[in-house]
């Protein structure tokens, strides 16, 4: 049975659209996604919907793949809530001005590091320290997925892997990914225990990074432009390198820091 909302003022969209604040998000244990490739990506992922809402123009729309789309998210999420909403409700609902008929509420995943399964032999992942951005986070994240990386965990204030600018960044390849956060020191010991070489990206690393050998279990740790990673990262028994700068910059964006060192990882597994 699918139910209607008219108004803008319907106190069950007044509450569902406060998902957007991380505060909420945390209190109600849900989040949102918007766009139908996250919204099939977060599916394929086994995510759990809680409701999905469509666009009461969804009816008209002659596009028979995003149509066909819809109704197999339907199928495979029998126990999520159908409403369907008036063209002002869902504008209101949509992130930005972006509107593709339909937007869905998802159970929040609360992923301690003792219940990450992370493969056996070769493996990277990715630990973003202090990187407040969110559109930051997703695009690490799309790098990581194409590179091959398993998991990307978050250390430091600021990680947000379920605000709408991480998923849209990421283009829903997120869901793809063990994703965690944790406080560094207890980070950085599991990830020992599981047998992976710590290595960080800084400005004053010793040496180049095409001159490291990525081992075949290794963390790439990345800290933010502006303050770089926290005191815990810059111990001695870390690897640290860096990224030449040819010009007068002294920084790149986190998420091409990430790619670079993603790719290189890749390309010497792949030798």
């Amino acid at each position: 049975m699918t139910q209607r909302i008219e108004s803008v003022q319907n106190p069950r969209l007044k509450r569902t659209i406060r998902l957007r604040e991380r505060k909420h998000r945390r209190a109600e244990r849900r989040f949102l996604i918007d766009g139908l490739r996250e919204i099939e990506r977060a599916d394929a992922a086994g995510v759990r919907f809680t409701e999905i809402f469509f666009d009461e123009r969804l009816s008209s729309d002659r596009d028979v793949a995003a149509t066909t789309a819809i109704e197999r998210i339907v199928q495979n999420q029998p126990r999520a809530e159908r409403l369907e909403l008036a063209a002002n409700a869902m504008d209101k609902l949509c992130f930005g001005d972006r509107n593709e008929g339909i937007v869905v509420a998802a159970e929040l995943p609360e992923t301690r590091l003792e219940e990450i399964r992370l493969p056996e032999g070769p493996a990277v992942v990715v630990v973003l320290d202090q990187v407040e951005k969110p559109g930051n986070l997703g695009a690490v994240c799309r790098s990581a997925d194409a590179a091959g990386a398993v998991a990307v965990f978050g250390t430091g204030s600021g990680a947000d892997f379920y605000h709408a600018n991480a998923i849209r960044a990421s283009l829903g390849t997120i869901f793809s990914l063990a994703t965690a956060e944790a406080e560094a020191a207890d980070l950085g010991d599991w990830l020992i225990q599981q047998g992976f070489r710590i290595v960080v990206a800084r400005v004053e690393g010793a040496s180049e990074f095409v001159r490291y050998r990525f081992a075949e279990r290794t963390a790439i740790v990345l800290g933010s432009e502006a303050d770089g990673v926290e005191a815990y990262w810059k111990q001695e028994r870390f690897d640290a390198v860096r990224l030449p700068m040819l010009g007068i910059a002294d920084s790149l964006n986190v998420s091409t820091t990430a790619a670079v060192l993603l790719y290189e990882a890749l390309r010497q597994r792949s030798v």
